[in-house]
């Protein structure tokens, strides 16, 4: 593994930082960073002692500072000390300032301020805790997504990322000898989309799950044949009802939300239009 020194400087909290640095990274095999992180970074008094340690800990330095004469200071030091500085937000700026014909404002944390969009995602979290796991069912119409399938398809950390990203997410399982609650048949206002999994990766998933509640897996919950039996009744159900299914076998939770957010897009373009 190649271990590099990796200094994030932000002047908020360093989520927009930490994040496109980890897209990147993923890109590239065999590389271990040491990350320094420094957040709320908004004095010259601050940057000296960032300074000092990258001079200690030379690497490659990323940042999010939108204030120029910290801009400035932090890019004039790394040169001195000859290590590589980036800012990671440059060329989107620059591509909105010259689309909106519009400066550059230099207000740090401003994706922070508690607007609309931040009460949304608070209300959208507390409404998907309280609909976890086919709580609730007498509300599910007032969500946005409702989320069904058997047991260790991902519902819960999925409606939870769905959640922090602003959408009411409740979700229903679909287990077998139990009926669904009716409400969901009649839904008006969310989309309803199924998650499915291959027999073999679930029973894995629910074997490991028992085994870390130190409980027996020689259950019907991890049979195979049960399993698959299960599998294909969830199908017909999301079949019979149109509900879109997304096998989440080979899907990480934010690639599976990412096609659930296309499906629920769609579908509110094509109410529009009508």
């Amino acid at each position: 593994m190649t271990q590099f020194h990796l200094h994030l400087v932000s002047d908020s909290t360093g989520e927009t930082l930490q994040s496109m640095t980890k897209a990147a990274l993923v890109q590239f095999e065999g590389v271990a960073p040491i990350e320094h992180v420094w957040t709320l970074t908004r004095t010259v008094r601050q940057l000296d002692d960032i300074l000092d340690s990258i001079e200690q800990k030379p690497g490659l330095v990323l940042y999010t500072l939108v204030n120029k004469e910290m801009r400035d200071v932090l890019e004039k030091g790394c040169q001195k000390l000859n290590v590589s500085c980036s800012s990671v937000l440059d060329p989107v700026l620059a591509a909105f300032s010259s689309f909106l014909g519009q400066e550059i404002q230099q207000l740090p944390g401003r994706q922070h301020i508690l607007d609309q969009n931040y009460f949304g995602r608070i209300e959208a979290l507390n409404y998907t805790m309280a609909h976890d796991d086919g709580q609730m069912s007498e509300g599910l119409n007032e969500a946005d997504i409702v989320l069904v399938g058997v047991s260790r398809t991902s519902k819960t950390p999925t409606s939870f990322y769905l959640a922090h990203r602003g959408f009411k997410t409740a979700n229903v399982p679909i287990v077998p000898a139990i009926p669904l609650p009716q409400e969901l048949f009649s839904l008006s206002n969310p989309i309803v989309v199924g998650l499915t999994t291959s027999p073999e990766r679930l029973s894995e998933i629910r074997k490991n799950r028992l085994l870390s509640l130190h409980e027996t897996v020689d259950t019907d919950y991890v049979d195979r044949e049960r399993i698959k039996e299960e599998v294909i009744m969830a199908r017909k159900i999301c079949t019979r009802e149109s509900w879109p299914i997304i096998d989440v076998s080979r899907r990480s939770v934010e690639e599976t939300a990412a096609q659930i957010i296309t499906l629920f897009t769609k579908r509110q373009e094509q109410a529009g239009v009508r």
